[in-house]
């Protein structure tokens, strides 16, 4: 049985790095290094690491190495600690002697990489992340990466080393749908943010599980001083605005689906035009030739222009998203946009002659009539979509007005006008009041 009094020289012994003291009292009990507990069920090596006594640390390693294996009484390691304080010296040499370590998780489910990037100790985590980067792709709580450990905690430092070796990492989400992009907006981080959107590898339009991006948690959180407010709108808004460039790659398929289906429509019309072909040879046809050519003639040219033009823009488009061309030039995008249009308008053409042709009615069924109802139908779809983009616009202002505690009295008239019904409904319960 060891007595306080020793236990106590043993303690200081370690905490003030006296090694000649250390050795002189294991010398005396041999014990004293594989036995002792100190409070919290912690050993030599835990104290040293704490004080950051790196050649204490030594000292009991070549006793006894097997004490950097042992947790304390939160399952932290020696090396957790020497993480925490930032010891690098004292975690190479723990590291040396238990390697497996830093996979050890603390009664937080945290392991030493983990501590390092809660406490950004970037020196740490090189050291740990030397010879694997397994150890930082362990999820933490509801699906949290070390990642977003650091943003959580303002660690920007330590978010930067760990983003260059962990790039694939950077868009993960975790159980909530959060992306780095969405903490760093509810932590009210500007330089994160600022970092965040400026590398590409980041998702900027990413929707977590309620379905909205950073920018709509930015206008939906409490009140911060208006200079970060504006600056962090500045960053996420220009970042909202995707480009062609990075809208073709996500749509590709979508294209490649809709100008191949144009495409068969636009064969198939012109070797089975409406009306069928001739089945037998007379003075004034021969057999295989259209039906149409001879009925309606002007018609029958009309479609067939039509169908070739949506036929060739139709394999231009397809030749350029196949290339992958568009997604590098603006050039080829714009040539691969246009092309896509003028097929849907040929084939549109083409569709319109169509029915003209083969259509009785011809009063009811004309190509102005046609022509007139469909310019109907999109005006008014138009003018719905163009009102309700309108008014989600003036909501979301008048929200974040509200929720900023600003003066709405210095807004124009009509606003002031949409701004007052909005009120009305959300006293009525017709909207959702803010929490």
């Amino acid at each position: 049985m060891v007595g306080e009094a020793q236990k106590r020289k043993l303690y200081n012994a370690a905490s003030k790095g006296d090694v000649t003291q250390l050795l002189q009292l294991v010398e005396e009990d041999p014990y004293l290094v594989h036995g002792v507990s100190f409070p919290c069920s912690r050993n030599l090596l835990h104290v040293a690491a704490t004080h950051g006594q790196a050649p204490i640390v030594e000292a009991v390693l070549s006793l006894n190495p097997r004490l950097a294996q042992i947790s304390d009484s939160q399952k932290s390691s020696p090396l957790h600690i020497a993480a925490a304080e930032g010891h690098v010296e004292i975690a190479s040499k723990l590291l040396s002697a238990a390697p497996e370590m830093c996979w050890w998780l603390d009664e937080q489910g945290m392991n030493p990489v983990h501590v390092a990037a809660k406490n950004g100790h970037a020196e740490i985590l090189e050291l740990l992340l030397l010879e694997s980067s397994l150890p930082a792709m362990e999820r933490l709580h509801r699906g949290q990466t070390v990642l977003h450990l650091c943003v959580k905690h303002a660690q920007i430092r330590a978010l930067k080393v760990l983003v260059e070796k962990l790039g694939e990492l950077v868009c993960a989400k975790d159980d909530d749908g959060e992306t780095l992009l969405h903490l760093a907006v509810r932590c009210n981080q500007l330089e994160t943010i600022q970092y965040l959107v400026e590398n590409t590898a980041v998702e900027k339009q990413t929707r977590n599980s309620m379905g909205k991006t950073a920018l709509q948690i930015l206008n939906e959180s409490p009140p911060t001083t208006a200079a970060t407010y504006s600056q962090m709108k500045n960053l996420l808004r220009n970042q909202s605005n995707e480009s062609f460039l990075e809208v073709l790659p996500k749509m590709s398929d979508v294209t490649m689906v809709v100008v191949i289906l144009i495409a068969t429509m636009a064969f198939q019309g012109t070797v089975s035009p409406p009306g069928g072909v001739w089945q037998d040879d007379t003075p004034s046809h021969r057999a295989g030739e259209a039906i149409l050519a001879t009925t309606h003639p002007k018609v029958y040219r009309h479609m067939v222009h039509a169908n070739t033009t949506a036929f060739a823009s139709s394999l231009i488009t397809i030749l350029l998203v196949t290339t992958g061309l568009p997604a590098t030039h603006f050039f080829y995008l714009a040539v691969a946009v246009y092309a896509m249009w003028v097929a849907m308008t040929a084939i549109a053409i083409s569709y319109v002659a169509s029915v003209d042709v083969i259509t009785p009615n011809k009063r009811a069924h004309s190509v102005g009539n046609v022509i007139i109802m469909v310019v109907a139908v999109a005006v008014n779809l138009f003018g719905l979509l163009s009102a309700y983009v309108v008014v989600r616009q003036l909501y979301r202002s008048w929200k974040s007005k509200k929720r900023r505690q600003q003066d709405l009295a210095g807004d124009a008239f009509i606003r002031r006008v949409f701004y007052w019904i909005f009120q009305q409904l959300e006293t009525r319960g017709c909207l959702r009041a803010d929490r």
